[in-house]
């Protein structure tokens, strides 16, 4: 059988991911050294945390790591040492290992797996799909996943595992360290999580100017299921009016710097903003 060891097994991730290892061939050790994670990891998942982590890592064929990105690097210096050769570590974030912070031992494996979270656009089957925003519960979602050094055969085997913690999972794109990197934080969250906010923001001044705030809402959220349907191609048929693509065209240069892109996207401004996430 093959023995995972899960880093962080307490924690509001770790907890999520021990529920979905529970019901599968894996052997799972639950790594948590925080009494108040250990507690947490019993009453809601039924299992207690071992006792002796060291061990559960040496004796490990998977680290599966669900510690908060910038202390991934500085976790895994600490334990490099005690993995057996040929050993896999799962990490679920691009952070540290595109900024280097991961420590340097050639027999072992490097993969990462990260979420894409339920689809905006998706049709949902159930209630309960529908009210999973965050994915792993319900609603199925995509994955991506990198094997970032190690041998071929060890990518089935943590994509695996990747569609377990994640499950469901619609579908799985395997990408390149750097691949996950440009699409976090480039793209979730220097762009996408930035415009959210900016989108609440323009929402929440044209309440202050007398739009009654649930109007508002039912109106901007209504707008861009379309709208973003039209610019992804979902919706083919669906057309910019020429009225709305000449507002778009006036509002490109006040909202936004000409190179823009360039700036968010450049390798050189995502290894900054990865090393910067590591420091904390």
């Amino acid at each position: 059988m093959t023995k995972v060891a899960l880093l962080g097994a307490g924690g509001k991730m770790g907890v999520r991911l021990a529920q979905n290892l529970k019901p599968t061939r894996f052997e799972i050790d639950h790594v948590e050294v925080s009494e108040v994670g250990r507690k947490r990891l019993l009453d809601e998942v039924g299992v207690e945390a071992v006792t002796d982590g060291d061990n559960a890592i040496s004796d490990a064929d998977v680290v599966l790591m669900a510690v908060p990105d910038r202390l991934i690097g500085k976790i895994t210096h600490g334990f490099v040492d005690k993995l057996k050769p040929g050993a896999a570590v799962i990490v679920l974030d691009a952070a540290a290992p595109y900024a280097g912070e991961m420590p340097e031992r050639d027999d072992i494996t490097y993969f990462c797996t990260h979420p894409c979270h339920p689809h905006i656009l998706e049709v949902q089957e159930t209630k309960e799909a529908q009210a999973d925003y965050f994915g792993g519960i319900a609603a199925p979602q995509g994955i991506v996943c990198a094997l970032i050094q190690g041998p071929e055969e060890h990518y089935a085997l943590c994509e695996e595992i990747a569609k377990i913690i994640y499950a469901p999972v619609a579908r799985s794109h395997r990408c390149t360290l750097e691949n996950i990197a440009v699409l976090e934080p480039a793209l979730s969250e220097t762009v996408a999580a930035t415009m959210s906010l900016a989108l609440r923001d323009a929402t929440d001044r044209a309440v202050s100017m007398g739009v009654p705030e649930a109007a508002a809402h039912d109106f901007v959220l209504g707008h861009l299921k379309i709208e973003l349907a039209i610019a992804f191609g979902i919706f083919p048929e669906g057309k910019f009016s020429d009225g709305a693509l000449m507002a778009i065209d006036k509002a490109k240069s006040v909202i936004f710097k000409e190179d823009w892109l360039d700036q968010v996207f450049s390798l050189e401004a995502v290894k900054k903003s990865v090393q910067e996430i590591c420091e904390g």
